[in-house]
């Protein structure tokens, strides 16, 4: 199955395409730069680009963080993002209220993993007639995706995507089994490798969410020998500032040399299956 986001085809044998942003957007300033320097990688490397961000962080680890400037007000942002810059945006969505109001904006709405079998929030979703990422929960079985992305086709949406972004692995711990990147593809959706999130230490620092980052690269590379249809990056250009997922974010002088690294490989296993 092919999903379509505005210009950009996802799945099958179209090139891999690239969603990457701050994890939350901080200020308009930080949005424009990270998405306008994104965007000029991503056209030299001849690789499709997604703007990713989300206008609120409703799940964290301390209600004390971050989680965000206020709904309109980062809407609006990715709104002149979006129309400026001509880039299609991906951002979360946390409740059934909201998701009208999200997709006036966004391009794709993202479901959370926590909250990926909330059967109200995918059908809300669904209705809106964007495009849908569904993000695998970090408790849930691959194969049990499929039946995640039925509840938005049954709306008649078909444009539904699966994100792995690591499993629980005992605690403050994730791990990303590479064989579920196959296993969601057997639902006919696009699968998606987030490489950030998929190395959060839940609540490793006390009141906050750790990670290791230093493990991004060959997380990315991995996904990329496997034969994901998109990396999802969330890219900061001073992460140690970031106002949230600081630990994971990838150092944006470090993007372009990933990317490649990507395309690369991606570019050996098409060869090697052809």
């Amino acid at each position: 199955m092919i999903v379509n986001v505005k210009n950009i085809k996802i799945g099958g044998d179209n090139p891999l395409v690239v969603i990457a942003g701050p994890c939350v957007v901080e200020s308009r300033e930080l949005a424009f730069k990270v998405a306008g320097d994104a965007k000029r990688i991503a056209e030299r490397l001849g690789m499709p680009f997604i703007f990713k961000s989300s206008y609120k962080k409703a799940n964290r680890t301390s209600g004390k963080t971050f989680m965000g400037i206020g709904m309109d007000e980062a809407l609006k942002i990715l709104s002149d993002v979006k129309t400026e810059l001509d880039l299609p945006i991906l951002t979360d969505v946390h409740s059934e209220e909201e998701t009208a109001t999200a997709a006036e904006v966004a391009d794709v709405l993202q479901i959370p993993a926590f909250l990926c079998r909330q059967t109200e929030l995918l059908q809300a979703a669904g209705r809106t007639g964007k495009a849908v990422n569904i993000k695998k929960g970090q408790f849930m079985a691959p194969e049990d995706m499929r039946l995640q992305a039925d509840k938005v086709k049954d709306t008649g949406n078909q444009n539904v995507m699966l994100t792995e972004r690591g499993a629980s692995f005992g605690y403050h711990n994730l791990v990303v089994d590479m064989r579920s990147l196959v296993i969601m593809r057997e639902s006919g959706c696009p699968v998606v490798l987030d490489a950030t999130h998929s190395l959060q230490l839940p609540g490793g620092e006390k009141d906050r969410t750790g990670g290791q980052p230093q493990f991004i690269f060959p997380i990315a590379r991995a996904g990329a020998a496997v034969g994901v249809d998109a990396v999802f990056l969330e890219t900061h250009p001073d992460p140690s500032k970031a106002l949230s997922d600081a630990a994971t974010q990838l150092p944006f002088h470090l993007f372009e040399s990933l990317l490649t690294q990507m395309k690369k490989i991606d570019g050996a296993r098409r060869e090697l299956a052809s």
